[in-house]
């Protein structure tokens, strides 16, 4: 008779969305997933998430509906201002739509990861089990061990989803030198559905050295968000008086927003990504995804979205039987593309921030003179990007990018 294989096991450092949504497709090509998670339990702290076409289509995928039993949410447009209220960008949704196959959905942080921890398996989730070391990650035919605050477990694959300051992207690249402050801060917050204003688009406004954003969420909250360019660790006192002070002569609806916000329900992190790409995404059966593998500064919205993309490239290379060989295909496909991103993140948060009148002028001319063809462009790397290794055409622009590039146009 032949020898009965052990289902293979995968541990997950981190339950943000990147992790859950590895344990989601690993679990659904066979494996067996255990989700280790500092917090003692879910929370619904965070903000809004904006997921764009490329991560809504990782989604489909794995046949993951964001929206369970809710249906799609309205079209989203996207648009960019200027502090007194006149427009510099703005995209159509059914060009976007026409462009991309869709668009972008935004909801709730917390809805998100609720939505794809109720897809796990029982028992698969393990709250206050922060995973403080891995070892014997370099023995290509063994198993590694998985140190947590709730004791070892063997695994076949490492997903390290343990966010920002990633505790094993230190131990295991102890020379890479960290995470880069972009000189910026950003508060955050949601106005629940009945307590924000309706009718306000998807928007951006950039001022000085200060931005403004709005996004309606699918539930009918509003997601509204606001930087600024300060000396890393700035905390204000009074956070709405801080707002005010920055905004609040800003166009409508900005001062609205900032009297209705609970400032206790304001969230404030300064804004870093790493100083420099990791050498690789992987390191024995270790793979890192999302913000623990190329953190990146929120300007492009793909933070999460690459999360995305990682946990399910990742899990679709890891069907193989060679785990090892596995996530070296998985640095093959994912670190480029996460690293470019990531710098063109930076300088596009570089030139919205900028703070000189003369450049902001400069600046905000070029953006109303930009035809509205070559902003849709420009989104096409980002949007239409998402691929699974050994399949093409996954976005509809695909197949024509790829004739384009083939005839070195």
């Amino acid at each position: 008779m032949p020898v009965r294989q052990h289902q293979r096991h995968a541990v997950v450092a981190g339950a943000g969305i990147g992790g859950l949504t590895a344990a989601l497709a690993l679990s659904r090509q066979g494996w067996k997933v255990t989700v280790c998670e500092r917090a003692e339990g879910p929370t619904a702290v965070g903000a809004g998430i904006v997921l764009a076409p490329n991560a809504l289509r990782a989604f489909d995928a794995i046949g993951f509906d964001p929206l369970p039993g809710t249906g799609r949410a309205p079209a989203m447009a996207m648009g960019l201002r200027r502090p007194g209220g006149g427009w510099l960008d703005r995209a159509d949704p059914a060009a976007l739509a026409a462009r991309f196959g869709r668009t972008p959905l935004a909801l709730h942080r917390s809805a998100l990861t609720s939505a794809l921890a109720a897809e796990l398996p029982e028992g698969t989730l393990r709250y206050g089990a922060a995973v403080t070391a891995v070892t014997a990650v370099d023995e290509a035919d063994g198993r590694a061990v998985v140190r947590t605050a709730d004791g070892e477990l063997t695994a076949d694959a490492v997903v390290a989803a343990d966010g920002i300051h990633s505790p094993l992207r230190r131990r295991h690249f102890p020379h890479h030198p960290g995470l880069h402050y972009s000189g910026e801060t950003a508060w955050r917050t949601v106005l629940p559905a009945g307590t924000a204003p309706t009718g306000i688009p998807a928007a951006e406004t950039w001022g000085r050295g200060e931005r403004f954003g709005t996004v309606p969420l699918a539930d009918g909250g509003l997601y509204a968000y606001a930087t600024a360019v300060v000396p890393e660790g700035y905390r204000p006192a009074d956070v709405r008086a801080e707002l005010l002070r920055r905004f609040g002569a800003w166009h409508h609806p900005v001062p609205a927003l900032l009297e209705r916000i609970d400032p206790a329900q304001v969230l404030q992190h300064d804004l870093y990504d790493l100083a420099a790409p990791l050498p690789r995404l992987h390191h024995g059966r270790i793979a890192w995804i999302g913000d623990a593998a190329h953190a990146m500064t929120p300007n492009l919205g793909q933070g999460g979205c690459q999360a995305v993309e990682d946990a399910v490239v990742l899990a679709h290379l890891l069907a193989r039987p060679d785990v090892p060989a596995a996530l070296a295909a998985y640095t093959r496909a994912r670190l480029a593309r996460t690293d470019a991103i990531r710098v063109r993140a930076r300088r596009a948060g570089r030139v919205a921030a900028l703070r000189h009148p003369l450049a902001v002028a400069a600046r905000d001319l070029a953006f109303r003179a930009l035809p509205a063809e070559v902003s849709l462009r420009a989104l096409d790397d980002l949007f239409d990007g998402f691929t699974l290794p050994g399949r093409t055409g996954q976005g509809p622009n695909g197949a024509a990018r790829n004739g384009r590039r083939a005839r070195g146009r």
